[in-house]
């Protein structure tokens, strides 16, 4: 009697099977003047992330004793295609607005604001090349930038206990032609009948998942099969962050 086996690993446009990520790159303390930084790529995508630590915390944090984490997110005019004009003048789309809070969300999960003090740290992410999963390269490069700031307030002896909680990093996850493929890139996206993008913790934990049926809709099996696949992308992707930090004291 025959047996049943794991789907097949379908070779994609770029070559990778349905399971695998695009070549990632992690390299941290690439800014001089910035308390942490990261630059990450994924395939073609590339973000520059840099993390300033400012002595003040926004109004509802005041007097709490405790921190915050926020994060910027903007697209260099030149990291698509087709030139992407500036956003000037605190005038942000709703895309840029909603993927910063996506960023500090998901960055506020890897903290111990208690820790921090009466500090917010800024994470700035700057997209210089764009092939897709944007949001999800800024989250996973903000760990690594975080984690260099906050490496600092320790050296400094600015903070009394480790602000860092756990690792966070994120993937996106799509259905294309039907199958479950891990790290949607440009080309991809615009085909998926299902695009999710996972936000999750070394430990195997979910911190936020974004999903959106572009044509028929999933169900609840595609779904499981879909964050399981994601969470092993983000095992492999905490792991290089690990590589990343390892010599940040």
């Amino acid at each position: 009697m025959s047996q049943s086996g794991p789907a097949p690993d379908h070779p994609r446009a770029d070559g990778r099977g349905d399971h695998a990520l695009r070549p990632v790159r992690v390299e941290a303390g690439v800014s001089a003047n910035a308390e942490g930084s990261a630059l990450i790529a994924m395939g073609g995508t590339r973000v520059l992330c840099t993390a300033s630590v400012e002595d003040r915390v926004p109004p509802h944090r005041r007097g709490s004793g405790g921190g915050w984490v926020t994060a910027e997110y903007a697209m260099l005019p030149r990291s698509t295609v087709q030139r992407t004009p500036r956003e000037r003048g605190g005038h942000q789309g709703a895309r840029s607005q909603e993927i910063q809070r996506l960023v500090g969300r998901s960055l506020r999960a890897a903290v111990d604001l208690g820790a921090l003090g009466e500090r917010t740290v800024i994470i700035d992410c700057d997209v210089l090349e764009a092939d897709g999963g944007t949001r999800v390269a800024a989250v996973t490069g903000g760990w690594v930038a975080l984690y260099g700031a906050c490496s600092r307030l320790r050296a400094a002896h600015l903070v009394r206990r480790e602000p860092i909680r756990r690792q966070v990093a994120a993937v996106s996850v799509g259905l294309v032609a039907g199958r479950p493929v891990l790290d949607l890139d440009y080309r991809e996206d615009l085909v998926a009948g299902t695009d999710l993008n996972c936000v999750g913790t070394d430990e195997g934990r979910l911190v936020e998942v974004q999903g959106t049926a572009e044509g028929e809709p999933f169900t609840r099996g595609e779904l499981d099969r879909l964050l399981d696949l994601a969470l092993a992308g983000i095992a492999e992707l905490t792991r290089l962050q690990r590589e990343a930090v390892a010599g940040t004291p």
